[in-house]
Formats: structure tokens, sequence, C-alpha cells
């Protein structure tokens, strides 16, 4: 899968802002998360509709 199986763009969500697909949840976000210092097993415990693969397609795009 790519970047573009992962994130969507759409106007009317988030104000168009990137979400990772089939959520509201900003990429920008997830990033933030891990610049913070959190582990992808955090965030996954944390938001449990995302996948380690979306993870990992931000940190590739």
């Amino acid at each position: 899968m790519t970047i573009d199986d992962r994130i969507e763009i759409n106007p009317k969500k988030m104000g168009g802002k990137p979400v990772i697909k089939g959520t509201r949840i900003p990429v920008y976000f997830i990033l933030e998360l891990l610049a913070n210092g959190w582990s992808f097993e955090d965030i996954l415990e944390s938001y449990p509709q995302l996948t380690k693969e979306d993870i990992t397609a931000l940190l590739e795009g």
C-alpha cells in the first residue's frame, strides 16, 4: 500500500487537512505524537482504529 491508500484530503473533513483514511485523525497529529516520544504501540493503544501500516505510510510518504 502507498500513502495514497492511507491518506485522504477532503474539504468536508477537518477543513481539508490530510487525515488517515476512514478517520478524522489528522496526519499532523500523529506526527506530533511521534515527535513527542510516543511509540507506535502507544498510538495504536490510544487510537485502535489505526493500524501500524497507517503510521508507517505517514513516515514513508
